[in-house]
């Protein structure tokens, strides 16, 4: 297998480290805008498997052009979700895999934002369906650990854990610190925005998918492994669009572990339109140019790959189920949890980061050897989770799984 690699970010970085150690493909291209950035990617291997070529994940032809100068296999995005729907395309073209870990971008609602869906998530991919499916190639979406790990873990409990599924909820929370920074997102801040502060998405066999406000429905989860109760808020994310396509349930939902001090300092760059992606015109010496206030507050940010030194603590990616199973009652909470000194002192990376990046590698892994097989756009849930469950053991990382009672979620404090 010949893998074009466009990204090389934190989590780019981390799926290189992670996939030098494995022998199912033949060469791993990183590509980036900025060459250097995919060089350093690229070197830090020391395998002659990868290489670096400059990038733009804006021009559709430039990138066709460098799928068939590698005689690339599949694609593997890396970049954040403003990139899907060009390198989705240039895949489609040139017909060569495809795989991310964030979908296309949605719309909200113009009339009805926290009521009605308006575009979703993924929408425009799985509109191109059919297309993939007569090309008889493979767009494997949402295939990172959230979403990705996580619609896993959805099939599994389907596959052996249950008869009847009331709800699968996917949780996720941390108790990650950055020393000396009180504000320092652990993830892109440009999609850290996008997703928190657009109308979350819920899914209910009754009525489909539905839109509420913001940071809805809070609850505090208590995580596993010493990371303990955190409040957790509604939140647009992709596995409530996939999960319900392949799992039967009565809801699903996902929820997110943000803490109040963050979802307050969201809530004032929301009000201070500091999160919108149109441009503004500002003063300059050269005259008046327009900047995207929200690109300004990511170039203001330090950079999450950046970060991995100054964290503390661990990160816990799970997807909490309940339902029946042999008449009885059963709720199970399937897990993985990352401890940041680990991924430091193993990979040379942060925690949230090297978490995202293991699933992707370990997906190709298993489109290369046969295990999982398929055409057309197809979220995670559409394959066996166990041999996925079983090599991302085998990487070194293994999951968990919790039994618990329904009061596992605490009055909101």
């Amino acid at each position: 297998m010949r893998i074009l690699l466009v990204g090389a970010g934190g989590v780019g970085t981390a799926i290189t480290r992670i996939a030098a150690r494995r022998p199912f493909f033949d060469e791993m291209v990183v590509a980036d805008y900025d060459l250097s950035r995919a060089q350093a990617a690229a070197a830090a291997t020391n395998d002659p498997r990868f290489r670096a070529e400059r990038i733009d994940a804006s021009d559709v032809e430039a990138v066709k052009k460098l799928i068939r100068e590698v005689g690339a296999d599949f694609l593997l995005n890396a970049t954040d979700p403003r990139f899907v729907m060009t390198l989705f395309a240039a895949a489609q073209a040139e017909k060569t895999g495809y795989l991310d870990m964030a979908m296309s971008l949605s719309r909200p609602h113009p009339e009805r934002p926290y009521e009605q869906v308006g575009v979703m998530l993924g929408d425009e991919q799985f509109a191109q369906a059919r297309q993939w499916e007569r090309n008889g190639r493979l767009a494997l979406v949402g295939m990172g650990v959230e979403p990705g790990l996580s619609d896993v873990f959805a099939r599994y409990a389907a596959d052996e854990l249950f008869d009847e599924i009331d709800e699968i909820g996917i949780r996720d929370g941390s108790n990650l610190t950055v020393d000396g920074l009180e504000f320092a997102p652990s993830f892109n801040i440009w999609t850290t925005i996008e997703e928190c502060l657009n109308p979350p998405i819920v899914w209910e066999k009754d009525r489909g998918w539905f839109t509420t406000a913001p940071f809805s429905e809070p609850e505090v989860f208590d995580f596993p492994e010493g990371i303990g109760p955190v409040q957790c808020v509604n939140v647009e994310h992709e596995e409530v669009l996939l999960i319900p396509r392949w799992v039967g349930a009565k809801r699903v939902t996902f929820k997110y572990g943000l803490g109040e001090d963050f979802i307050r300092t969201l809530q004032t760059l929301h009000a201070l339109g500091l999160d919108r992606t149109e441009g503004v015109i500002v003063p300059g010496p050269a005259g008046p140019v327009s900047v995207s206030p929200r690109d300004v507050v990511a170039a203001g940010l330090p950079d999450p790959a950046s970060l991995g030194a100054r964290m503390r603590g661990k990160t816990c990616a799970g997807t909490w189920v309940s339902g029946i199973h042999q008449g009885k009652p059963r709720e199970v909470y399937l897990y993985h949890v990352v401890d940041n000194e680990w991924t430091m002192a193993e990979y040379g990376c942060q925690a949230v980061v090297w978490q995202t990046a293991i699933n992707p590698v370990v997906a190709l892994e298993l489109v290369a050897g046969g295990t999982w097989t398929g055409a057309g756009v197809l979220g995670p849930e559409a394959f066996p989770p166990k041999p996925f469950l079983d090599l991302l053991t085998a990487y070194g990382s293994p999951w968990a799984m919790r039994e618990q009672q329904p009061a596992h979620v605490l009055p909101t404090v």
